[in-house]
């Protein structure tokens, strides 16, 4: 059973983070809204996480979502960079739980896995099954927005994870870990892409 309700999938970033929400009504899956916040011109960093604060409190408060699902930080031998994106996450976080919206944070892989069935999964892939499920003809859909948008599908099809909890992108999937055993699970997800 999935999660109902409206969830605000976040994909974290310092230079742009993308958003895309998600409405979950029973076996209905569809996209409430989407995009990207850049903070390209803002060379201040600590003004960027101002920017992604006030963006963020814009999103809560327009989309009044049910779960905030993040991705978190990858790894990466850039410690500079995973700080810097580690403080992107914190606010949007911080933001989501002052508005008593319930957080729960996704490893890259398992977002990779829930929608296509693969950890290894490249972004491409990832973008064309996101359209695919939502149902998305529009052209030139930012990668950060598709990203996000898969974040929120990980979370609306990840039922046995807490719904308040950051530890939840540790916990292991029992789906299959192959694309032939999603495939063979979801043959209406992927029956155009064979």
């Amino acid at each position: 059973m999935k999660k109902e309700g409206i969830i605000l999938g976040i994909d974290p970033g310092t230079r742009i983070m993308g958003y895309g929400i998600i409405r979950v009504q029973g076996n209905h899956t569809e996209p409430v809204g989407m995009g990207v916040i850049r903070m390209t011109s803002i060379a201040d960093p600590y003004r960027r996480m101002s920017h992604i604060l006030e963006k963020m409190y814009e999103l809560l408060d327009t989309y009044r979502p049910d779960y905030m699902a993040i991705e978190a930080p990858f790894y990466s031998k850039n410690v500079q960079s995973m700080l810097k994106l580690g403080r992107a996450q914190g606010v949007a976080i911080a933001a989501a739980l002052s508005r008593n919206v319930p957080v729960c944070e996704y490893a890259p892989r398992k977002v990779k896995m829930a929608v296509t069935g693969r950890g290894a999964a490249s972004k491409e892939q990832v973008a064309v099954l996101v359209k695919k499920i939502l149902n998305i003809q529009e052209e030139g859909v930012p990668q950060d927005a598709t990203d996000a948008l898969a974040v929120a599908l990980c979370h609306a099809h990840r039922p046995d994870l807490p719904e308040n909890s950051a530890q939840g992108s540790t916990a292991s999937s029992k789906a299959g870990s192959s694309w032939e055993a999603f495939v063979s699970k979801n043959p209406d997800r992927v029956k155009d892409l064979r």
